[in-house]
């Protein structure tokens, strides 16, 4: 059976709202490396990206901004939340997968704008991010 990965994607609407879906990426494709035996591969579009590993401290709190640019969060060790503008809030645990991509966010009468995230418990949250050097797409799931 195909794999699935579950992912959730925090993305901007034409409103200028952030929101969050779980989505999955499903384009496995079955192969081998060389002499490597056969494995589930999802291939992402080849492009430029930066690699940005963050240490959070405990009781670190990043109040209401944008990511700096379409990235894949993945949170190493620790726990990490982050909440949209229309209220979801989603905890991270280690090996779960954020897709940050709400640029282009319009500030609401309470002041918000983009996501606020922070660190959950007595531990720091490290998070390895994959920046990707694209314009943002406003529309949930567009890696599935």
């Amino acid at each position: 059976m195909t794999p699935q990965i579950h992912y959730w994607h925090l993305w901007t609407d034409e409103q200028g709202v952030s929101h969050q879906k779980k989505c999955a990426l499903e384009k496995f494709e079955f192969k081998g490396v060389e002499n490597a035996d056969p494995q589930w591969n999802n291939k992402q579009p080849r492009g430029e990206s930066t690699v940005v590993f963050t240490v959070q401290p405990v009781g670190w709190v990043g109040e209401w901004h944008e990511n700096p640019a379409p990235q894949w969060i993945v949170p190493l060790s620790g726990s990490w939340w982050v909440e949209a503008m229309d209220g979801t809030r989603i905890d991270f645990g280690p090996g779960e997968i954020s897709l940050g991509e709400d640029q282009g966010c319009v500030e609401d009468a309470q002041g918000r704008k983009g996501h606020r995230s922070g660190v959950n418990g007595d531990e720091p949250a490290v998070l390895m991010t994959v920046q990707l050097h694209v314009p943002p797409v406003h529309r949930p799931g567009h890696f599935e």
